[in-house]
């Protein structure tokens, strides 16, 4: 690999706003002021996988940018001087990647003051200890990415837990298997990490349900990705953990990159309810609010049990007496199958299982009623709410997403 030497006085280098020198050694020649004024536009830079091994050459290159906005160090073995302060300021960066550089916590806090306007910054693969909490630096980060520490416990996120502009959190392939927010009792908001509204813990060792009841204390949470854990790994019961998360977590609106709609939280919501009546009971749960004296260990394992209660109602005993295992995929539903167009095609009653997509029911349908797939179009009534007719418009959603239920009717047109 030859060294890739910056030529500064190219007056192409005028207009430029992005150079990237990823996987060159770079030889940082030139006199201070140089790169200045031969590229003073430059906003990113991406000296990642060069040879670079002190700061002090970074410096040398970035404090003549005075418009940097992104620098990506990644894969560079960067060396601090020891005993001397550096000088330099990066007094317009935003964005700031040292992925894979062997950046210490006590070196990234340090480097931080440089930054006084980061809001971006990347440390994957850094054997990070977090040892410190940083109180005069990062106040102002947005997204933090500590991917691949494993090094980090539940302990250690505590201390960046108040930056106070901290809105994504990326936590993948760190180990943790637990959260707690000690400040917050059942069924109230955690001070910590108050602007948090995206975090990320794929490729964790996520085992227990409590870890998502913790979540739903954090003030600003909408977005969740929680892929490949021992609990959300993908099987066949993956729809029926995606209902249990949405429904442990009042606040949020996207899992795993999904949106949740209104009808899918409804539907989790709900079953969710069904599914741990007879706990609830048991637990000392009564129709009578008043008469409500649930056990501790009822509501530690369930705590929005209750908010449920008042959004949707208490489960009566007829429901309990007829509850069905929780999202059971194969649950049939007995339905009867109308025309409202064709008056000449007999009423069919058939089964269908929940889980059947919309898609696998028009194909059916069109096999039967010789029509093809795509001018059919569906809708259902309830008889609980006669002349109300709800639309099935996603062929990939299933009959149990739309909420259908035993002796519903469905409606065929084309």
């Amino acid at each position: 690999m030859y060294p890739c030497e910056l030529c500064f006085s190219c007056s192409q280098l005028s207009k430029l706003q992005e150079v990237s020198l990823r996987n060159c050694a770079v030889s940082c020649a030139g006199e201070k002021g140089e790169v200045a004024e031969a590229c003073p536009n430059i906003r990113r830079v991406d000296l990642s996988k060069n040879l670079l091994s002190s700061w002090d050459e970074v410096i040398h290159i970035a404090d003549q940018l005075r418009h940097l906005e992104v620098l990506n160090l990644s894969e560079n073995k960067l060396k601090f001087p020891s005993g001397s302060a550096l000088t330099g300021t990066f007094s317009a960066l935003k964005v700031l990647v040292l992925n894979q550089t062997g950046i210490t916590w006590a070196e990234v806090l340090r480097c931080a003051a440089w930054c006084p306007g980061l809001e971006e910054l990347y440390l994957e693969s850094n054997n990070i200890v977090i040892s410190g909490r940083p109180t005069d630096v990062l106040q102002t980060v947005k997204l933090l990415d500590l991917s691949s520490n494993q090094l980090i416990d539940e302990n250690q996120l505590y201390l960046i837990a108040h930056l106070p502009r901290l809105e994504q959190l990326i936590l993948s392939d760190i180990g943790i298997s637990s959260i707690h927010f000690p400040d917050a009792g059942i069924g109230c908001k955690t001070s910590m990490f108050p602007s948090l509204q995206y975090l990320v813990v794929n490729d964790n060792q996520i085992s227990q349900w409590s870890f998502f009841n913790e979540l739903d204390k954090l003030p600003s949470l909408r977005a969740l990705s929680c892929l490949r854990n021992p609990l959300t790994k993908e099987d066949k019961e993956a729809n029926a953990t995606r209902q249990l998360i949405i429904a442990s977590i009042g606040q949020l609106k996207t899992l795993n990159k999904c949106e949740i709609l209104p009808k899918e939280r409804q539907t989790a919501e709900l079953d969710y309810r069904k599914a741990f009546g007879n706990e609830w009971k048991q637990a000392g749960g009564h129709q009578d609010p008043d008469k409500n004296r649930l056990s501790e260990e009822f509501l530690t394992a369930h705590p929005r049990y209750q908010f449920l209660c008042l959004k949707y109602g208490a489960p009566e005993d007829w429901e309990l007496k007829t509850q069905q295992p929780f999202m059971l995929k194969n649950q049939l539903l007995t339905l009867k199958i109308k025309y409202p167009d064709q008056l000449d095609q007999k009423v069919l009653e058939k089964q269908l299982p929940g889980s059947m997509t919309i898609q696998k029911v028009k194909g059916w349908l069109s096999r039967l009623l010789k029509v093809p797939v795509s001018d059919l179009l569906l809708s259902y009534e309830s008889p609980k709410e006669p002349g109300i007719e709800i639309k099935l418009e996603n062929d990939l959603q299933s009959l149990r997403f739309y909420s259908v239920e035993n002796e519903d009717c469905l409606l065929v047109r084309w």
